[in-house]
């Protein structure tokens, strides 16, 4: 299994690619970590101030990712809108737990947001843990005023688990951090109404 994680394959959806991250996509991310809401949403940062100041140089960067793509324990995409062919974001496959066949995951998009983006992305980085890696169960965690992204996770069929309770200092506040997850078992059903679940085809309209 580690091994499969040493090269980041490309995945191909119908909105969205997720393909390794390159040295000519960090500018584009860096300048997307500037929407305010990326930090806010995940927890990078503590108060509305804080938001849209650059975390990294982006040498830095350059020098953060290019350390990922050497980690054995993840898997960093570059999310691009097919499209367009822009850079939208990164999801992340991390933590890889070998013993109990479980990995974590992440995603945020900038500027990309009720297009069903974040859906496909997240759909085809789990799709890739479970029909590719073998693995048994992929979770995540997701703040409580991040509503939007949470419809997103149960939308793949992430169900929740448990409840941090004011795990995150903002502004004047302390904001919950919901735990869900997803087994590979649950991952065979259709995961809306009317949908194929993921990994199949879809059956050709009657005649």
């Amino acid at each position: 299994m580690p091994a499969l994680l040493t090269d980041t394959p490309t995945l191909t959806g119908d909105l969205v690619q997720l393909r390794p991250v390159t040295a000519r996509d960090v500018g584009r991310l860096h300048a997307l970590m500037r929407d305010p809401e990326v930090g806010r949403l995940t927890g990078s940062v503590h108060d509305d101030a804080e938001a849209g100041r650059d975390p990294w140089t982006v040498v830095q960067l350059q020098e953060v990712y290019a350390r990922w793509a050497r980690d054995t324990d993840r898997l960093v995409w570059t999310v691009v809108e097919r499209s367009t062919g822009q850079v939208a974001g990164e999801a992340v496959l991390l933590d890889h737990d070998p013993g109990n066949a479980s990995i974590g995951f992440r995603i945020w998009l900038g500027g990309s947001r009720d297009r069903g983006l974040g859906t496909e992305a997240t759909r085809l980085a789990v799709g890739h843990a479970f029909e590719v890696l073998g693995l048994h169960r992929v979770e995540l965690e997701v703040y409580a005023f991040n509503p939007r992204a949470r419809r997103v996770y149960e939308k793949v069929g992430f169900v929740l688990e448990g409840t941090k309770r004011e795990a995150l200092r903002y502004a004047d506040g302390w904001v919950d951090c919901h735990v869900m997850g997803i087994l590979a078992r649950e991952w065979s059903r259709p995961l809306d109404p009317g949908s194929p679940a993921p990994g199949t085809t879809p059956p050709p309209p009657a005649r």
